[in-house]
């Protein structure tokens, strides 16, 4: 990741963060009686919040390459939009393990919280999609339609091991925010994934 870009996620979703802490933490005006309880640390809800905050880290940093590499102003609309709400995404999931009380990051293995459902192996960080860091430098390396192909691709399978991953948090979640936020992504992602495949097919691939 270049250091512009690191720094471009660490202010975005420090500042959304600081926003999602200040929302959430006016729930504590409410009457006691409605205050739930944090989630626990092995739960379906930290370890999701954990986690999806890496994926999507690592789908912003796609994106950001790509902008770099293409002129196609479809490509780089999809590059913004992924930037735009993954980024955002994030820094709420990161404010709200923040709230409950938890870390960022944990001694577990990644995807404990889903052990259940299984992910297969292969995957860079544990974690399901992830790209691997010799994909992330052939993107680099990659200009025009090759850039734009190896691009729609990795952020194809990016979104498919998102997904599994949210339709677990959905299913399994306790906190009503992290379902919300898992079915949403499932559908955002799943509606990206079918505009990928035709942005493929358009660039015979």
């Amino acid at each position: 990741m270049t250091a512009a870009v690191r720094r471009w996620l660490f202010a975005a979703s420090g500042a959304i963060a600081a926003v999602a802490a200040v929302l959430i933490g006016l729930t504590a005006l409410a009457p006691a009686e409605s205050e739930p309880d944090a989630p626990a640390e092995d739960s379906a809800d930290v370890g999701f919040a954990r986690d999806m905050s890496v994926h999507h880290q690592q789908a912003v940093e796609m994106s950001f390459i790509i902008r770099d590499r293409t002129d196609d102003e479809d490509v780089r609309r999809l590059a913004y939009d992924i930037i735009n709400t993954q980024a955002n995404q994030r820094g709420m999931m990161l404010g709200w393990l923040e709230v409950w009380g938890h870390n960022k990051s944990s001694g577990e293995p990644p995807m404990s919280w889903m052990a259940e459902d299984g992910h297969g192996g292969g995957h860079e960080g544990g974690m399901p999609g992830m790209a691997t860091d010799q994909e992330l430098d052939e993107l680099a390396a990659a200009e025009g339609e090759d850039a734009e192909i190896r691009y729609l691709e990795l952020m194809t399978a990016h979104h498919e091991g998102g997904v599994l991953m949210a339709e677990a948090a959905a299913r399994d979640a306790g906190t009503e925010e992290i379902r919300n936020l898992a079915a949403g992504m499932v559908e955002a992602q799943e509606s990206e994934i079918r505009l990928m495949s035709d942005m493929l097919a358009d660039r015979g691939a």
